[in-house]
């Protein structure tokens, strides 16, 4: 699957049909058509300022972005109205670029609530820590930091492997990783690499879309397909051989 409307008997997981996206009255993104289908990884790249975050936040119904045309759909359902809780309730998780402190809430406690509300179900303390104390193992953190308030005082890492985590809790249908992989060092990047890989082990139908300018985490998550947008317009999709011509050219190529 590619870019363009879809028009198979079965709705993919993702489509976005001609969106237009504005902020404040400006428009960021143009014409966007994007299909991600299940279990599939896409990696969305280009340079800073292109539109990629704007893409992210829309997707998961930030009011800061209006859409001005165009429409997002969930398994061919519209979701273009959605607000930010049904969308997360529908199996729509984004992993922030720089996720926000909350100071006086522990990690535990938000991720039990987040589970409930995506379950439509209450989870018992001792559901949740079961389940969490598996999984930050898996991710090589520390078993105390559940007890910590969220992003309160992380390192950069600890932010994104705190990503990862609500991931594998959550279990979304589509996870959408907004510059997971900024500011990581290698180490870093190998443990959520292997987190992103051991949670689509789990849910395999689970499609990923991960922004980035990077290539580096692509060597490690191999994707399906590579789109590229410049100037919030999607200029070039391909393969992941792509992603190692962007690794040798750099996006200069498709500027205008």
């Amino acid at each position: 699957m590619g870019t363009g409307r879809y028009t198979g008997a079965v709705a993919p997981l993702l489509e976005i049909d001609g969106l237009h996206v504005a902020a404040d009255g400006v428009g960021i993104l143009h014409g966007i058509d994007l299909v991600v289908g299940e279990g599939e990884v896409h990696a969305l790249m280009g340079p800073n300022g292109s539109g990629k975050s704007t893409l992210a936040n829309t997707l998961l119904g930030n009011p800061a972005y209006e859409v001005t045309a165009g429409r997002i759909a969930l398994r061919g359902e519209d979701v273009t109205g959605w607000p930010p809780d049904v969308r997360a309730k529908a199996g729509m998780f984004l992993a922030f670029q720089d996720p926000e402190e909350i100071e006086g809430v522990p990690v535990i406690q938000l991720l039990r609530q987040a589970m409930a509300a995506r379950a439509g179900d209450d989870r018992s303390v001792l559901e949740v820590r079961m389940a969490m104390l598996d999984w930050m193992a898996r991710l090589s953190m520390d078993p105390a930091f559940g007890e910590r308030h969220v992003n309160h005082g992380f390192s950069g890492g600890e932010k994104k492997r705190a990503e990862i985590l609500q991931m594998a809790l959550l279990e979304p249908e589509l996870a959408i990783l907004d510059e997971t992989d900024s500011g990581l060092d290698i180490d870093a990047l190998q443990v959520v690499a292997e987190g992103v890989r051991s949670v689509r082990a789990e849910r395999p139908a689970m499609g990923v879309l991960l922004v980035t300018h990077y290539t580096r985490i692509l060597q490690l998550l191999r994707p399906d397909r590579v789109h590229v947008l410049v100037d919030g317009r999607l200029v070039t999709s391909g393969g992941p051989e792509l992603a190692d011509q962007l690794e040798a050219e750099g996006f200069e190529p498709w500027r205008a």
